[in-house]
């Protein structure tokens, strides 16, 4: 199966909710009414309700419970909303084959997303935004497990005794999660800055051109990769030089490391 094929063949996965195109289109545009999408995400029950739910949580809780979406959009800002509805669509669209551990594929994807956040105040780019694509950036790999699920379940095994599944997946299937990943958010019209960081995560500095977002999701990867890791272990092989690239203050940002311990707050109740 090629990657055309592939792609083709997620055609006949559940496609995302209409308001939820909206919402990812909307992050290119300030021409969009916040509150005609409130009110389509209110005509959603079983998504109204999730959403209420975080909105209400720990992590964004304030002094009253809150019953709409309008009120969840005070409370939190129309980005934040837009960020929470596309998580919880994603959760929610996607069954895992046999043998996949969807909840630790979501997990780390929003540990990834929640530094590629953190990340992105050091620098220009939207915070949102970023944490978006550090939500989606493995979203080739779940759909290469859906797909094609004996190769992929061969490629694991493989992988868990320390083969790159890069490699691995571009020698058996001719293309790699990264590429898959990218397909199906150009085929979801995601705007192209982050259907790049999806691409080119791994591999930003090999990129045809500056990817800001793709930089960010490749540090947020490797402080991911080092959560359990000493202060000094994770220092040793920081990617000083794509950050360099983005013009962070190293002394700065590194600085507030600690930050890292609470950033994960809710991630259990968003994969719920």
């Amino acid at each position: 199966m090629n990657l055309q094929a592939l792609i083709d063949s997620a055609a006949n996965l559940p496609s995302i909710p209409k308001v939820v195109q909206e919402l990812i289109e909307s992050f290119g545009s300030d021409d969009f009414d916040i509150d005609d999408i409130a009110k389509k995400v209110s005509a959603d029950q079983a998504l109204t309700a999730k959403v209420l739910r975080l909105a209400n949580s720990a992590k964004f809780g304030g002094n009253r419970t809150i019953g709409s979406v309008n009120d969840a959009i005070v409370r939190m800002g129309f980005d934040a909303l837009r960020t929470l509805v596309l998580a919880s669509c994603f959760t929610s669209s996607f069954k895992a084959p046999p043998g996949f551990d969807l909840t630790r594929f979501w997990r780390h994807s929003f540990m990834v997303a929640n530094r590629s956040k953190w990340v992105a105040h050091y620098t220009k780019e939207n915070a949102e935004v970023a944490y978006t694509c550090g939500m989606t950036h493995a979203i080739g790999e779940l759909l290469i497990h859906i797909i094609m699920e004996d190769q992929a379940a061969g490629i694991d095994l493989l992988v868990q005794q320390g083969a790159d599944r890069e490699e691995l997946e571009k020698s058996q299937l001719g293309f790699d999660f990264t590429e898959a990943g990218e397909a199906l958010a150009t085929r979801w019209k995601f705007p192209k800055e982050i259907c790049d960081a999806i691409r080119w995560h791994t591999h930003c500095l090999e990129a045809p051109e500056d990817s800001a977002l793709a930089d960010i999701v490749a540090i947020a990867s490797y402080l991911t990769k080092h959560a359990e890791s000493d202060k000094k272990e994770l220092l040793e092989n920081f990617p000083n030089d794509i950050a360099k690239r983005l013009k962070i203050n190293l002394v700065e940002m590194l600085s507030c490391l600690n930050q890292l311990e609470t950033v994960d707050q809710g991630i259990e109740e968003l994969i719920g």
